[in-house]
């Protein structure tokens, strides 16, 4: 267990100061660093740690960390600028979100985290994202609670 923890901590360390954008990168920074895992093992780990994979300001694909909150929660920091417009349209207890290209995939990652009270679950293309609302929930809410995360989607 003392190796695992101490792997954890490099694979944060890494995350946190370098621009990694795959598993073999990072696979490779581990391994300078005298950890030796399997694929199938750094992938368990990032899923334990849960990292999430997003596009950055300059349209990369890199991982990120989650962040504790004062309740000891994990939270995912917004990643997405107030500058990149995002747009909602619904049909029955569907949402349907477009963002710029590059973007849906992290956005969906905050909107599973971040949303849940209004939103079961997601699926994301390179612009677009389809999330299904919960039974009884209106519209309005679903506005209410994703602009609180997202914060220039257009209403």
């Amino acid at each position: 267990m003392k190796n695992k923890t101490k792997r954890f901590g490099a694979i944060k360390e890494i995350i946190q100061t370098s621009n990694v954008g795959n598993q073999e990168d990072l696979l490779n920074l581990l391994s300078d660093r005298g950890f030796e895992v399997t694929q199938a093992t750094l992938s368990r780990d990032l899923k334990q740690l849960k990292v999430a994979k997003i596009t950055n300001a300059s349209g990369e694909y890199v991982y990120r960390l989650s962040q504790p909150t004062k309740g000891g929660e994990a939270k995912q920091n917004s990643f997405i600028s107030p500058n990149v417009q995002v747009t909602i349209l619904f049909s029955g207890n569907v949402a349907v979100l477009h963002t710029r290209a590059g973007y849906a995939s992290g956005l969906a990652y905050e909107i599973d985290e971040k949303g849940s009270e209004v939103i079961i679950g997601t699926v994301a293309g390179e612009d677009t994202i389809i999330a299904v609302m919960k039974e009884n929930v209106s519209k309005e809410r679903v506005k209410q609670v994703l602009s609180e995360f997202i914060p220039s989607l257009e209403k």
